[in-house]
């Protein structure tokens, strides 16, 4: 899994990146989030297609997936391309926050879920709405439960895969883009890691321009956030192996590497 892909120069690091990654792991399943695909905000048709050409099989989201929102209600509200939001949001919006990906003979289910500490927005609780999807596909035959917990606090980050552990294979934090240190296969058999990092910029501030930002916190004013679409991208993220039969981890790996582009 890759950290939040962030604008063109996370698309550009991608691409450059992942024919080398995938030589080396040689992984059945590639996830990137692509919250932030899209000038650092959203997500469009021709930027998640030009992930999946790099070689991204699947996508999971956040809160900013809103941004360009016509675009992304059309590409919710079709529901064909591989992209999921996040499950806890109320029911009656758009898309699916969960779905079943079909790796050779393996079923993947794949969970995007938002943390509600630190957010605007109530979400529902994410802990009792992954326990409502695991009910839900308690008689299929998973051979993985692959969990995208979106949220701010590590509190909240390192407390739900320990209520879950042994009954989803991973739960990979993302939203922070700092990559944390503490990856780990908890006791049951859970991987885990509290946030995966970014794709994008890496002398900026989580991927945006440092002028602006700097200047933000100077002058407590609003800024526009910048990301230039050239320069080192800082590639981060996670390898996992799952074992299917038991659909429990047995190694988790951070990936953290620079490119230029």
């Amino acid at each position: 899994m890759l950290g939040d892909i962030v604008g063109k120069i996370g698309r550009k690091g991608v691409t450059e990146a992942l024919p080398k990654l995938k030589k080396k792991y040689k992984p059945d399943l590639v996830i990137a989030n692509a919250e932030n695909l899209a000038h650092g905000k959203g997500i469009t048709e021709k930027t998640l297609q030009e992930m999946m050409d790099a070689g991204v099989d699947f996508f999971t989201s956040g809160n900013h997936i809103w941004s360009n929102k016509a675009e992304v209600d059309k590409i919710l509200g079709e529901n064909e391309l591989p992209i999921i939001r996040p499950a806890n949001y109320p029911p009656d919006v758009l898309g699916a926050g969960h779905k079943i990906v079909e790796v050779g003979v393996y079923k993947v289910l794949i969970v995007n879920l938002m943390g509600r500490v630190f957010f605007r927005e109530n979400f529902d609780c994410p802990f009792r709405k992954l326990k409502e999807i695991l009910e839900e596909y308690k008689n299929e035959k998973l051979s993985a439960v692959i969990v995208d917990l979106h949220a701010e606090a590590t509190s909240e980050k390192n407390s739900l895969p320990r209520y879950f552990d042994g009954k989803v294979s991973a739960v990979f934090g993302t939203h922070t883009h700092v990559q944390t240190s503490d990856e780990q296969i908890l006791e049951k058999g859970t991987a885990f890691i509290t946030d995966v990092g970014m794709v994008g910029l890496k002398n900026s501030s989580l991927g945006v321009d440092l002028d602006n930002v700097i200047k933000n916190f100077l002058d407590q004013t609003p800024q526009a956030h910048e990301i230039p679409e050239h320069g080192t991208c800082q590639i981060d993220g996670v390898f996992a192996i799952i074992e299917p039969e038991t659909s429990l981890a047995t190694k988790i790996e951070r990936i953290k590497l620079d490119v230029e582009v």
